[in-house]
């Protein structure tokens, strides 16, 4: 028996610092630094994340939605917490709990603002997020003057920050829209640092934008995947260190006679006879039904085991005929960038979404 006795996600503390220290190392000493850690901190443990982080000094962190940060918040983080897709049902939950607002276009802005009002708020931090190229969220460059047309009349805010976000920063080989980008945001920046009397922050870069446009860190960057250990090109990443490992069990060791079949649907049909494990772990759990079939892979006792049949809502089966293992033996998911990298190619995906794929209900073990 192995330390490992069900299936838990391990997070590596020591390693998001070494990560975080890296891309630190990159930039200019007066950067300031924003941590991404919405999507539970990429699939791992946000106010574990968050607490080591504020410890390091970072300067802003940024969740998606309100709840988000409210975690954060009733976990004592004190940073303050840039909401990036604020809800306009939640703009209370945000003033309740200091958070600050991504306002991106004329609807959330003059709702915010009406709201801020009637609370008799001074000075509010809020957001501006502009569409440079993405075409997701953003006012235009043309709507500086609609939105001054709005802040002018009113104190109940204030401009934190203003960002934008590169399209595709981890591809050189659209360098000229990227740069086109750039140009576009340093003219925003020019006309709204014309009509204030402050300068709030502005960012563009998220993880690939840091690595690859140094031009673009402004005053903060974004720092996203590479805190949990991906950079989007092999030669960063390389260079990093890998947070999240995904540990199981054999919970139970089958025979598989000549012509027998494994799993649901009879997926797979035994060819000759071969022995396999079954692994408490399944799509419930984030192992996703698009993998089974060979397609994925653990690893026992050094040895891969290739998945088998489909996988169920709660359990995988893999191949161990030439792995010498045994019931309770520790099974590995992935522990290493390789095999998420292996395990996001098997299914034509990112890493990204093999990591913020792992359900709320595996357990968290943070170290």
């Amino acid at each position: 028996m192995t330390g490992t006795q069900q299936t838990v996600l391990e997070i590596n503390l020591n390693a998001l610092q070494h990560n975080f220290e890296y891309i630190k190392s990159k930039l200019n000493q007066n950067t300031k630094t924003l941590a991404v850690v919405k999507a539970f901190a990429y699939g791992t443990e946000p106010s574990s994340i968050a607490k080591h982080l504020e410890k390091l000094k970072v300067d802003y962190f940024a969740v998606a939605y309100a709840k988000e940060g409210v975690v954060l918040r009733e976990a004592g983080i004190k940073t303050p917490i840039l909401v990036l897709h604020p809800q306009i049902i939640d703009f209370k939950t945000v003033i309740n709990y200091c958070l600050e607002p991504n306002l991106y276009s004329k609807r959330v802005l003059t709702a915010f603002i009406d709201l801020a009002q009637a609370l008799g708020l001074n000075n509010y931090p809020i957001h501006l997020k502009f569409n440079t190229g993405l075409n997701r969220l953003g006012f235009v460059e043309n709507d500086v003057d609609l939105i001054f047309k709005y802040l002018s009349k009113t104190s109940v805010v204030k401009i934190a920050s203003v960002f934008s976000h590169l399209v595709a920063s981890e591809d050189l080989s659209e360098r000229d829209f990227s740069n086109n980008q750039i140009e576009i945001f340093k003219s925003i920046i020019k006309r709204i640092t014309l009509k204030l009397n402050y300068r709030p922050l502005f960012h563009m870069a998220n993880t690939s934008g840091i690595l690859n446009y140094p031009e673009a860190h402004f005053d903060m960057v974004r720092i996203g995947i590479s805190l949990y250990g991906f950079a989007n090109e092999a030669k960063f990443t390389k260079q990093l260190k890998n947070v999240a490992s995904l540990k199981s069990i054999i919970s139970q060791i089958h025979t598989i006679e000549k012509g027998e079949t494994v799993g649901y649907n009879r997926a797979f049909k035994a060819e000759k006879k071969i022995r396999t494990a079954t692994i408490p772990i399944g799509h419930a759990d984030g192992i996703y039904r698009a993998f089974g079939n060979g397609k994925g892979y653990v690893t026992i006792n050094g040895f891969k085991a290739p998945f088998i049949g489909n996988v169920c809502m709660d359990m995988l089966m893999v191949n161990v005929s030439d792995i010498n293992c045994k019931e309770g033996d520790e099974v590995i998911i992935f522990d290493n960038q390789e095999m998420i990298c292996d395990f996001a190619d098997a299914i034509n995906s990112i890493p990204y979404e093999i990591l913020t794929a792992i359900s709320q209900r595996v357990k968290r073990i943070v170290k």
